[in-house]
């Protein structure tokens, strides 16, 4: 091909390419002049995160302290101008609506502040309380994941309005939080938060369940996951063991037996008996309403929050005449059960060895 030509060619296309250019400049312009240069980059500047990124975003915060959170987010790298274009949309921290929002990857500023006005792109989060031994350990937990102060939350629920509203007291109130992972928006209230859990608790303690509740002779709820708890207590590792172990505190509490559980009276304690592995006759004399080897009956509430397949195990217990049970001498963490006392007492006596070998070994 002749050099000309080609050279010819070549200068058309770099031609085209400024005309393009060009175009764009006047449009971006334009589009300027039209609606003013702030509106107009924030259709063309875009966030700095390259994926999804989630952020909490509080209104009670100002709008300057929520542009430096989304730029610590790495959403926004220009604060200044983002700052800008909020209020050329007349955008104030009290027009925010508060939550956990997903900004998608490189959206428009123009998007971004609109989202915060609209709530646009918030979305849920998980709330999870698992192995929490009372309402304020509950608290501190939810308050983790939610916009929600815990001494705040654990005063509402320790209220007279709550507890007479539901039918509890300060003792059987834990008894109404299942253990779970839950899906809430981040912003969700006191309020919200215990009507949510009251509206599961209705959903768990279904007819069929009731009636088995009747069944093992129990009265509440409260009083089935009060028993769940103890049973929690002595066997958090193998499941297998629940229903047995339920069904031998069910033996003692028809037969009249004080159920004498380690962790009743350890409960009286807090955390002051926390590493203590050899309890002594001192420790279980120690007078509280919770201490079984002291009182009748069940405590008076729960001594933890325990997952809902213990109380399932309850309302489903073993078909056994145990009345004793002991640790076995090793590190399986299962039990010896028994039915007389002279089989208990061999049992124990064995444990005690074993364990008395092992302190002496360290």
């Amino acid at each position: 091909m002749d050099r000309r030509i080609i050279i010819s060619e070549m200068a058309e296309k770099k031609r085209n390419k400024g005309v393009i250019i060009a175009a764009v400049a006047v449009v971006i312009i334009g589009v300027g002049l039209v609606f003013g240069w702030t509106k107009a980059m924030s259709f063309l500047t875009k966030t700095s995160n390259t994926r999804q990124v989630e952020v909490a975003i509080d209104n009670s915060r100002s709008l300057e302290e929520i542009a430096s959170d989304l730029k610590k987010a790495g959403i926004v790298d220009d604060v200044d101008f983002f700052l800008s274009v909020a209020r050329s949309k007349e955008l104030t921290n009290s027009k925010i609506e508060s939550g956990m929002y997903a900004i998608p990857a490189r959206t428009s500023y123009r998007d971004l502040v609109n989202s915060l006005k609209s709530g646009n792109f918030e979305v849920e989060v998980v709330v999870t309380f698992n192995n929490c031994k009372t309402i304020h350990d509950m608290a501190a937990k939810v308050s983790k994941n939610l916009m929600i102060d815990s001494m705040e939350l654990e005063d509402y629920i320790l209220s007279n309005e709550i507890l007479k509203k539901y039918d509890f007291t300060v003792e059987t109130i834990p008894a109404l939080f299942l253990p779970n992972s839950y899906r809430m928006y981040y912003d969700t209230d006191k309020e919200t938060f215990v009507a949510r859990m009251a509206d599961e608790f209705k959903k768990f303690w279904t007819a069929d369940r009731l009636a088995k509740l009747k069944k093992v002779g129990l009265k509440s709820p409260s009083q089935a996951v009060t028993l769940a708890s103890v049973v929690y207590a002595e066997q958090s590792v193998n499941a297998s063991e629940w229903p047995i172990i339920a069904r031998l505190y069910l033996n003692r509490v028809n037969t009249g037996m004080r159920l004498q559980s380690d962790p009743t009276f350890k409960y009286c304690w807090g955390d002051e008996l926390d590493g203590v592995q050899r309890l002594t006759n001192e420790h279980k004399n120690r007078d509280c309403p919770y201490n079984t080897y002291l009182h009748d009956g069940l405590p008076p509430g729960p001594i933890s929050m325990p997952p809902t397949g213990v109380v399932d195990a309850v309302l489903n217990p073993d078909d056994n005449d145990y009345i004793f049970m002991c640790a076995q001498p090793n590190y399986d963490q299962l039990h010896n059960f028994a039915k007389d006392y002279a089989t208990h007492a061999k049992n124990a006596g064995e444990f005690q060895r074993w364990l008395a070998n092992e302190l002496n070994n360290q």
